[in-house]
């Protein structure tokens, strides 16, 4: 298959390793998706890249793909009429202009439903963050329109694909309250994917391990520390203020968020605050009840069981090493 080139760290890099997650992706072009797929999981892991990736393995596997992106403006149409084509990148430039891109994201049934009206095909959607363009209340909502496509078309189809990726931890609780989705996580880049990655960046740059220990195999975070000439203590006071992890929201837990940082299952049990956890899930420091480790419940490779020098546990991860490191930053100002 082709592999797509994307920009990374002021490079044209190419799509890195995540062979299982394609392997799935292709297992889905044959068979379909019986509910939209919604992967989640640490910002900056990888989920644009991989939908990026998903959206032209569909193609190639003769789908008519509709591919939206509102927070990066990136909208497409892969289908043969040129004027629905057209229609679909017009309505998104007009939603552009008016500041207005969740509608695109509605609009999406409609093209879907005038495709299949004109012919039965194979059809796919992915839609990345779409969550942040409609907003968080709507996002149930959202998923139960993509379910109604599949299960209660109004227009036959062949077969129909539907992925959608949210980096959000309450949006996928407020998924997860229904049935209208099968929602499976995706993690960083595993050692070796991190590896090929990290080949494409030219010199000057540290050794691999050294990288591979601050990003936890993080492809935002690396991209974070090439712009930052590979100072991590520039990226980590960037996150603290980003996160507005203030003295304030750390003194209010302080011995909690000190246990968490040396092991992050202290956030899990009955002894644990969920109005902590649920303000790290909020500020996209953690990713809480993590999924058992089957291969079967993961896009592409799981996370290990535990490693606590990277910052993961069996129940509760720091979404990269350099978010834990912002933390323990703060701890250090209030000591």
């Amino acid at each position: 298959m082709r592999r797509v080139k994307l920009r990374f760290a002021g490079l044209e890099v190419e799509f890195a390793d995540r062979e299982r997650a394609l392997q799935q992706v292709l297992e889905w072009a044959e068979k379909g998706t019986w509910q939209p797929v919604v992967v989640f999981g640490p910002e900056g892991c990888g989920k644009t890249a991989l939908l990026r990736q998903a959206a032209e393995v569909l193609r190639e596997a003769g789908y008519a793909v509709f591919y939206l992106h509102p927070l990066d403006k990136v909208f497409r149409a892969e289908v043969e009429e040129a004027d629905l084509k057209k229609a679909f990148l017009e309505l998104a430039q007009r939603a552009l202009a008016e500041d207005s891109l969740g509608r695109v994201a509605w609009a999406v049934f409609d093209f879907v439903r005038e495709a299949l009206k004109r012919r039965r095909r194979k059809i796919a959607v992915v839609a990345d963050d779409v969550f942040q363009a409609i907003g968080l209340n709507q996002a149930a909502a959202y998923v139960k329109g993509l379910l109604n496509t599949i299960e209660h078309p109004t227009y036959d189809y062949e077969n129909i694909v539907v992925l959608v990726a949210t980096s959000e931890g309450l949006s996928r609780r407020e998924i997860g309250r229904h049935r209208w989705a099968s929602l499976m996580p995706m993690w960083n880049m595993s050692r070796e994917g991190f590896a090929e990655l990290y080949r494409q960046i030219p010199e000057p740059k540290p050794d691999v391990e050294e990288a591979w220990q601050w990003t936890g195999g993080n492809p935002w975070m690396l991209a974070q520390l090439r712009q930052a000439g590979w100072d991590a203590e520039t990226i980590t006071a960037q996150l603290a203020k980003a996160k507005r992890i203030t003295a304030d929201f750390i003194a209010r837990w302080k011995k909690q968020i000190e246990e968490a940082v040396e092991n992050p299952d202290a956030l899990w049990g009955a002894d644990a605050s969920k109005e902590l956890v649920d303000e790290l899930e909020a500020k996209n420091l953690i990713v809480y009840d993590m999924y058992d480790r089957s291969e079967k419940l993961w896009i592409d490779q799981p996370p290990p069981e535990k490693d606590p020098e990277i910052g993961i546990g069996k129940y509760v991860a720091w979404q990269s090493p350099l978010h834990r490191e912002a933390v323990k930053r703060a701890l250090a100002k209030l000591a």
